[in-house]
């Protein structure tokens, strides 16, 4: 410890900034002279989320190291009035909560909360009744999740509860089907500043001319600033002209209903009307030969958790040549599909795949490509003994793990790869 305190603290501080929240938590536990240091700077914190739960077992020495952290981001599991209200005298600048498996009577104290802007309720063991708890935040909530809930009010009390949420920009609202809403244009026109939406689309089966249209009248035509959209359970039929105010669109990701399609595939029309979109992310449905044609030229960024065979890769290929991010999860073997990647993506800068099946050959062969800065490798588990299928361990294997050692070498240490996704703890969980 004496060779420590020999090192200036700027120098330490400079080291920490490169550790995983894990390594840093670890390193407070060294010694006291790390703890203070590491408490006391609050950008090495920054970002940094707890899920807190039964607070009555947590001490004061507990609540005074998060408040010296600042800590802006927590996620609550079961709680009471009670809990909210001890939470807002320790940590009363918190700007991010996520509140899981509370009942709506319970979440009144919320307004003690005067820095949160983003907030989350998930799981709620109740149908929330109405939603007058967000009132207080109307004026400072700029983010909205509401994820598999029950809702008992009348959709006319819902919107009203939401526009009172006047600087909302970002807004999901998962539930079991019980919510029935025509069309999201009461939503829309009163969340003028929304740029992010995410819905449940179980009860949908056509979606309306007016389906997106934020007014009516002379400006109906007009788009919007939504420039995020993630439909959930989709399977709706829809017209180009439905989808024409939304001309901003630069993101969308679709989550099918059913892992078996129906004969139309609603995203050809999709894709052929947002030729501008960035970024797309498909989930289950039809496969990736019956809409590959139809991705857009813009596209930097892929999600492909369907079905699909090589021959598709090369047409998405041709149809995306800039795209630079790429995630790939076929309801196949990967085995035949990793050794095409550095050939058909050489401009890709992240790379998300499985290692189950593929060969060591093909897994050292995205060294080839150049400009790849992350790899994300998604196995969450291996099996030890092919003969018990039982067995398994939810950690990277040492197979895998050499590999991993072999490719850096390879790149010469340029590519991070990641072994397991690294979960924010906030957002919805539904997805």
């Amino acid at each position: 410890m004496t060779s420590a305190l020999q090192l200036p603290n700027e120098l330490w501080l400079q080291v920490f900034s490169f550790l995983s929240w894990k390594d840093k938590l670890s390193m407070r536990c060294t010694c006291s002279h790390f703890k203070q240091l590491l408490d006391e700077c609050r950008p090495l914190w920054r970002g940094f989320s707890v899920v807190l739960k039964d607070l009555s077992r947590y001490n004061r020495a507990f609540w005074r190291s998060l408040a010296r952290r600042q800590l802006d981001s927590v996620a609550l599991r079961g709680g009471k009035k009670r809990d909210l209200k001890l939470l807002s005298v320790w940590l009363p600048l918190l700007q991010a909560l996520r509140l899981d498996s509370w009942r709506g009577n319970d979440v009144q104290e919320l307004k003690r909360f005067r820095h949160v802007h983003s907030l989350t309720l998930t799981a709620c063991p109740e149908p929330l009744v109405n939603l007058e708890f967000l009132l207080p935040l109307g004026q400072q909530l700029t983010q909205l999740s509401l994820c598999n809930v029950q809702l008992a009010c009348p959709p006319s009390q819902l919107l009203a509860s939401l526009s009172q949420l006047t600087r909302l920009r970002s807004l999901v609202l998962h539930h079991d089907g019980c919510l029935k809403i025509p069309t999201l244009r009461g939503v829309l026109s009163q969340l003028v500043n929304l740029k992010s939406l995410s819905w449940t689309m179980i009860n949908y089966k056509r979606l309306s001319q007016d389906f997106f249209c934020p007014v009516t009248g002379p400006a109906a035509g007009a788009s919007l600033q939504l420039s995020e959209l993630q439909l959930l359970n989709y399977d709706a039929a829809v017209t180009p002209e439905v989808l024409q105010p939304l001309a901003n669109l630069r993101s969308l990701s679709v989550f099918h209903l059913y892992s078996v399609p129906g004969p139309t595939c609603h995203l050809q029309t999709w894709l052929s009307s947002l030729q501008q979109l960035c970024s797309l992310s498909v989930h289950g449905g039809h496969p990736l030969v019956v809409y590959a044609e139809f991705l857009p030229s813009s596209l930097r960024s892929l999600t492909l958790c369907v079905d699909l065979q090589p021959e598709d890769l090369q047409v998405v290929s041709f149809r995306a040549p800039n795209l630079r991010h790429l995630h790939l999860e076929p309801w196949s073997s990967s085995s035949k599909l990793v050794r095409l990647l550095p050939q058909l993506f050489p401009g890709l800068r992240t790379l998300a795949i499985r290692h189950h099946h593929v060969s060591d050959e093909d897994f050292l062969s995205l060294h080839q490509l150049q400009h790849l800065n992350t790899l994300e490798v998604l196995d969450s588990f291996y099996r030890p003994d092919p003969k018990d299928p039982s067995w398994v361990v939810y950690k990277s294997s040492p197979r895998l793990l050499q590999l991993i050692s072999d490719l850096q070498k390879l790149t010469n240490h340029k590519v991070r790869v990641l072994t397991s996704s690294h979960i924010d703890l906030l957002p919805c969980g539904c997805v």
